[in-house]
């Protein structure tokens, strides 16, 4: 509990960039799976971007191309550049790890606020 810890988040127009930050412990950093997911008001929890072990990224289709989601080993933190937001990203924005299943989250961080005006 608590191991995950975001910020970044914040206010911005449609078009511009935030980067999110989650500090982890080096050995989730170094060797687990993680991840950020949202949850938009009315919406479901979406899944934004994944890391893998080996560096593999994935990304949702809908900010594939405008976010990119990047490891700092060195500070043990993972990141989430947004670029090109849109009032659609609005969103709370939660970092998550599992150490066996990439998607199977099963540490959550607290969440950062993002918010997106057109």
């Amino acid at each position: 509990q608590g191991q995950l810890v975001e910020s970044g988040g914040g206010s911005v127009k449609a078009g511009g960039s935030l980067m999110l930050s989650c500090k982890a412990p080096r050995y989730i950093i170094s060797t687990y799976c993680m991840g950020w997911s949202r949850l938009g008001p009315g919406k479901e929890r979406e899944e934004v971007a994944r890391i893998d072990v080996g560096g593999t990224m994935i990304y949702a289709d809908s900010v594939k191309g405008r976010f990119t989601i990047s490891r700092d080993f060195a500070k043990n933190t993972l990141y989430l550049q947004m670029d090109n937001l849109k009032p659609e990203d609005t969103s709370v924005y939660y970092c998550a790890s599992d150490r066996y299943v990439c998607g199977s989250w099963s540490s959550w961080g607290q969440g950062t606020q993002v918010n997106v005006s057109s």
